[in-house]
């Protein structure tokens, strides 16, 4: 007993130490994480590290192959300890225990159909490339949606508060964040798939991770093969139901004396309450042919589902080489043919492949230029970051996005590529500038235009016009940011292919200034 003790207190430690390592990366705007720490942090988040191993085919992606080694020892331990939607799960069934002294869970019934055809909708979708049922149904992604758009605003409210009170007192430990805008269709889907979730798992403990969850079907699929389980000793079990009454995942029958080891997370509350010490966890070699008997339905469904999943991901990489880097018209804003996708994300159609909405990015973005997408990548782009330089513009010497990215939808890259790499390009349309409109003198684009792509030159009076230089253009959106009209008279349209921009020239920077002309501030 004191064993199983100790295992479900080490469980319970490094399930904490992920939740809230997690947690801290989607709220923290300081940047306080190195790039190799926040990936070591997510290194076992299971289809981040699907996904970016099929990019990359690198050691540092490998964390899925390691979480499918400790489900065949010891079953869905990634559930219990890695995942940290599971964790919050947790934490909710914990209070729901304390709020109802009495409270204790029920085997339910196991709805397979809805287990499996959610899988296999997962799956055929990344077949084609798409990776829309995992950003909606993804525990990690889902839980980083949460943080960036619900907990996120609310830290930055407490954190100006503090900063606001500790002003008062003279005391400047902290510091203001200006929160630029927030996307309510994404913050809508956070706080409805909270509610969701949070319902279940305070009612029902782990009934979305046994129902929904592909990533909970899948491993249960692979957990039936685990060398340790969870078993009851029937010389030893009284059928007492107190196990079952501590099982949040609702899978011990005590009647039967068994356990549905794939619906089975790996949280050892039942190995420390049994009275009569009856719950074991051990060794289980034997009667493994059975759980594959080709005769029995529910097994041969199972093992094409599972099938299914891991033929997905090989597919996957096959999917991407045959739709190219192409990009075909399709639902488009009106005035921008492409949206724009971020620095190190190559393309619109591998940035749409790899990505699964976690919003990692647009929460360590210190601009803010990323923002999730409703339209603009079409549907099967829904929530995806964009640029979105209404609401900020890409700062020129950052790349903290690249740092960030857990599946390699946004490429690992140095400030000095960043510099050179042309997200889009900078359309400048006269009748909206208030230059032409209103004969006043502006300049705003040209001022904050980092490459000088967008210079002022003669147009009468004394008035000058911006002028763009496409070819040195990046497309970081400080001129659209900057631009002061409504619609805009300059933006970015993004390249569906990022290219490489042309280095401006010196001369202008290099030119000696006449002694005799004003100074011109």
């Amino acid at each position: 007993m004191k064993g199983f003790l100790f295992l479900k207190r080490l469980r319970v430690v490094v399930s904490l130490i992920f939740f809230l390592s997690i947690f801290f990366l989607f709220i923290d705007f300081a940047n306080t994480f190195s790039s190799d720490l926040i990936n070591g942090i997510l290194f076992f988040q299971f289809i981040p590290s699907i996904l970016k191993f099929i990019n990359l085919l690198a050691i540092s992606s490998i964390g899925f192959i390691l979480i499918l080694i400790l489900t065949l020892f010891f079953g869905r331990v990634y559930c219990s300890t890695f995942c940290p939607l599971g964790t919050l799960q947790d934490i909710t069934s914990y209070i729901s225990k304390k709020i109802s002294k009495k409270k204790f869970y029920k085997t339910y019934k196991t709805y397979n159909w809805l287990r499996f055809s959610i899988l296999i909708v997962v799956a055929i979708f990344l077949m084609f490339g798409s990776v829309l049922f995992v950003n909606l149904l993804d525990p990690y992604s889902n839980f980083g949606k949460i943080i960036s758009d619900v907990a996120r605003p609310v830290y930055y409210g407490i954190n100006n508060l503090g900063t606001f009170i500790l002003e008062k007192f003279e005391i400047y430990t902290l510091y203001r964040v200006e929160p630029k805008s927030y996307n309510f269709y994404s913050m809508g889907f956070s706080l409805a798939f909270l509610g969701l979730v949070g319902y279940l798992s305070y009612k029902h403990g782990r009934l979305y991770c046994n129902t929904v969850c592909p990533v909970g079907t899948f491993l249960g699929i692979v957990s039936r093969f685990s060398i340790y389980k969870i078993k009851l000793e029937e010389t030893l079990c009284t059928s007492c139901g107190v196990c079952a009454a501590n099982c949040k995942s609702g899978c011990i029958d005590t009647n039967a004396k068994t356990v549905d080891f794939t619906k089975c997370i790996g949280c050892f509350n039942c190995l420390t309450v049994c009275p009569g010490n009856g719950v074991k966890f051990k060794l289980s070699l034997r009667k493994i042919e059975q759980s594959v008997q080709l005769n029995d339905p529910d097994n041969s469904r199972r093992k094409f589902f599972a099938e299914s999943a891991i033929m997905s991901v090989g597919v996957l990489s096959l999917a991407k080489k045959v739709l190219g880097e192409e990009i075909k018209e399709g639902m488009i804003p009106v005035v921008k043919e492409y949206p724009v996708t971020p620095p190190g994300s190559k393309s619109i159609q591998h940035f749409n492949n790899f990505c699964t909405a976690c919003h990692l990015c647009v929460s360590a973005c210190p601009t803010h230029v990323l923002q999730p997408s409703i339209t603009e990548y079409g549907l099967m782009g829904l929530f995806q970051p964009r640029m979105d330089y209404f609401a900020s513009f890409c700062n020129f010497e950052c790349v903290i996005c690249s740092e960030v990215c857990p599946t390699g939808a946004i490429l690992t890259i140095n400030l000095e590529e960043k510099k050179t790499i042309q997200l889009g390009k900078t359309n400048f349309i006269k009748e909206n500038c208030i230059v032409y409109t209103d004969e006043t003198a502006c300049g705003a684009c040209s001022e904050h235009c980092p490459t000088k792509a967008v210079n002022m030159v003669f147009y009468k009076d004394k008035l000058t016009i911006p002028k763009i230089t496409q070819e040195i253009c990046v497309g970081c959106g400080a001129c659209e940011y900057a631009c002061p009209t409504t619609p805009k008279s300059i933006y970015v349209d993004g390249n569906p292919i990022h290219k490489v921009a042309e280095k401006p020239k010196e001369e202008e920077s290099l030119k000696e200034v006449d002694p005799n002309e004003d100074f011109p501030f």
